[in-house]
């Protein structure tokens, strides 16, 4: 039987192949009041009233398209889990703090950090195209990070001055909300810096606004001697389906490795059969699961947070059940630790 592959899509230059007329629609477009969110997805009003406290530190933002995801009538729809606020991220809970990786602590210079040997990130901007409510990032000081390709020059020339760097990564916020002319002006700058060889992208935007895949994007992506890397975000199959499909297989066709991050979240993907569902569909997609992380202990996000012993057995049962290459790595992430730390390994230090 002959192997099946995805045909490549043509894209018109200037504009995305998806409902909306540009990406940049579908972020203006996308559902801010908890009220209109309930209503879309048919819940009682009495639930959005819950909502409003947590709202006013960290805003609702969810793409439509995303929210389209959704079962009807659910309170506990997994993907209206990852965007609805609650009550309880008002409450203090011991051992959650606003910087809970050690960004501060990280970095080299303003919106450059360096956690790791070999490699640097850079946070490129604090817009997302959705606003999740574990994000570890939910307090970081975005407006002292830089926002343009001159002001990223002192992170430039202190990437220039080490030759141990040999990947950067773009992050954020999410770097894919920044125009394709600017990524592209930053790619080539990141290029012309000869010990470079990897540019790295942490987007969550080919999940929820698959509009943002664009001829532009796979130009810039694929248009420098840097090997490009495109690392998504999605925690559940319910996610991987209509247009994020096509998105997905629009940047694997195009040569661009494709991986996985997800986090493992209480109500959402903390049991056997939403792990299996999300790493079979990730494979099939050609995607690679990369990582589950233990929730990084962020202000706010408490109630999401599943012991990590459970999250073991889950990967353990994973590793029973598929092949190795579609098991991601539980890690989590230890402020001054050399890299990820597997969770076994972790617990085991305690």
């Amino acid at each position: 039987m002959p192997i099946l592959t995805s045909p490549a899509v043509s894209v018109r230059p200037g504009r995305a192949r998806f409902g909306y007329e540009s990406w940049q629609a579908a972020m203006k477009d996308a559902v801010r009041n908890p009220a209109e969110l309930c209503r879309l997805l048919e819940l009682p009003k009495e639930f959005a009233l819950r909502t409003e406290a947590a709202c006013s530190d960290f805003p609702l933002f969810a793409p439509r398209g995303y929210v389209a995801r959704m079962v009807p009538g659910d309170p506990e729809d997994p993907l209206l889990r990852q965007v609805l606020p609650v009550e309880a991220e008002m409450h203090d809970s011991p051992g959650f703090v606003t910087d809970p990786v050690g960004d501060a602590a990280a970095a080299l210079s303003p919106g450059l950090l360096q956690k790791y040997p070999g490699r640097v990130l850079l946070v490129t901007t604090g817009a997302c195209a959705i606003h999740c409510r574990y994000c570890f990032r939910r307090h970081f000081p975005y407006q002292q990070t830089p926002h343009t390709l001159s002001s990223w020059q002192p992170a430039l020339t202190a990437i220039a001055a080490d030759r141990s760097i040999h990947e950067v990564i773009l992050s954020g916020g999410d770097p894919l909300t920044l125009v394709d002319e600017s990524l592209a002006a930053l790619a080539d700058h990141l290029a012309n810096i000869p010990h470079v060889r990897r540019l790295r992208v942490h987007s969550r935007l080919p999940v929820v606004i698959p509009e943002r895949v664009t001829t532009e994007l796979i130009e810039w992506l694929t248009g420098t001697r840097l090997v490009p890397v495109m690392v998504i975000h999605a925690n559940h199959a319910q996610e991987l389906a209509g247009d994020a499909v096509t998105a997905i297989e629009t940047l694997v066709d195009a040569g661009i490795p494709v991986l996985n991050q997800a986090v493992l979240l209480a109500g959402v993907n903390d049991s056997l059969e939403a792990q299996l569902a999300l790493s079979e569909r990730l494979v099939d997609l050609r995607v690679m699961p990369y990582y589950l992380h233990q929730l990084d202990r962020v202000s706010g996000a408490a109630h999401f947070e599943v012991p990590a012993h459970q999250g073991e057995l889950i990967v353990k049962q994973l590793q029973e059940r598929l092949p190795g290459y579609a098991v991601p790595k539980f890690v989590m992430e230890i402020p001054g630790a050399k890299s990820k730390v597997p969770c076994e390994m972790a617990q085991q230090d305690e």
